[in-house]
């Protein structure tokens, strides 16, 4: 069984997903990155593949794609890093990235590095669905490879249905019409989205992103998903850090204590 299927079959609520980006703040932290996540306490880890245009991200998720891309990182290198990290990872781990350097790397050869070394999931927000249905979903299921939709505030009850029809893994829950970043608290026009989308009982499980950074934020998106997906509150723990690994531990017991 997939372990994203076996996360969400034995964990209803409260699932923390933590980002963060490959090869940030140095090139080689992303291993050691990973083993504070899951020590932590996170549930999946979602490593972001460096991009310089990374359309769905805010500022501080920009800054690290482009630190991590002068530092040399690449999916090349992402790969090289990921050889062996089973052995010390049992959490689910999702790699969110866009198209153009996937398919600068061949889709194929991408989905077979994927599962050579343990990825369970990806998550494209530039994938459209009809590309993915006629192009890459065989091609993903043969990998052994959970694909993740992205919704909105602006997306229809018709397109959120047709996601969940073709959806096998979790739903990402975009909790706002705007960029990635944290912002102060959650508002009453978020939470009446949130409420639209649960009335809907959907059969996939949903884990809401965008402005998710506290114990507060985290309590309040898990009353009305599975969870909660953080990101650039994350990325600002990381560049600030001195002690990668205490600091991290210590943030993810933060949010979910």
């Amino acid at each position: 069984m997939n372990r994203i299927h076996y996360l969400f079959n034995t964990k209803k609520e409260r699932v923390l997903s933590i980002y963060f980006t490959a090869g940030f703040p140095k090139l080689e932290d992303t291993l050691p990155t990973m083993e504070a996540i899951q020590a932590g306490g996170a549930d999946i880890i979602e490593i972001g593949v460096p991009y310089s245009d990374p359309i769905a991200d805010g500022p501080t998720i920009q800054e690290s794609n482009l630190a991590a891309l002068e530092n040399g990182m690449s999916l090349k290198k992402l790969f090289d890093q990921l050889v062996g990290f089973r052995a010390k990872i049992h959490v689910p781990v999702v790699l969110m990235g866009y198209l153009n350097p996937i398919m600068q790397f061949g889709m194929e050869e991408f989905c077979k590095k994927c599962k050579e070394v343990g990825i369970d999931g990806l998550i494209l927000p530039d994938l459209p669905m009809q590309q993915y249905l006629e192009d890459y979903k065989t091609l993903f299921d043969d990998y052994g490879l959970v694909n993740t939709f992205l919704i909105s505030p602006a997306t229809s009850e018709k397109r959120i249905r047709e996601i969940d029809s073709h959806t096998n893994g979790f739903i990402y829950m975009v909790s706002s019409n705007s960029i990635t970043g944290a912002k102060t608290g959650i508002s009453e026009e978020q939470i009446a989205y949130f409420e639209r989308v649960q009335a809907m009982n959907l059969k996939n499980p949903r884990l809401i992103g965008f402005g998710i950074s506290d114990a507060e934020s985290f309590s309040t998106a898990s009353k009305y998903g599975n969870g909660a997906i953080i990101g650039s509150a994350f990325i600002k723990t990381v560049k600030n850090s001195s002690n990668l690994d205490a600091d991290i531990q210590q943030y993810i017991q933060s949010v979910i204590n």
